[in-house]
């Protein structure tokens, strides 16, 4: 039974093996929320301004993984950011991935 629901639902995402291979954690929190608590090297540019950032991102040749309050930001970033062709995850809330990648 339990090896239905890892087929349908499939595996967890491994955070702390993306970030230690080099990911980026990338902030999609306005810069007020961001300065009230942030992982350590994130770095922090708002979804609105991503499309700004893509051809900077993508020069990184990096991972991303997104983080932002609650996860609904972070899934706006991977989605806009897969599109341009990037290898993203949505990482959920900035300190429930702090957790995760630790």
């Amino acid at each position: 039974m339990l090896s239905l629901f890892k087929n349908m639902f499939g595996k967890p995402t491994d955070f702390k093996g993306i970030y230690e291979n080099g990911a980026l954690i990338l902030d999609v929190r306005s810069p007020r929320e961001f300065s009230t608590g942030h992982i350590k090297g994130a770095i922090n540019i708002p979804v609105g301004d991503l499309k700004l950032h893509i051809a900077e991102l993508k020069k990184t040749n990096k991972a991303i993984i997104a983080c932002c309050q609650s996860g609904g930001r972070s899934e706006v970033a991977r989605i806009t950011l897969g599109t341009a062709g990037l290898e993203v995850y949505n990482g959920g809330s900035w300190n429930g991935l702090e957790r995760k990648i630790q």
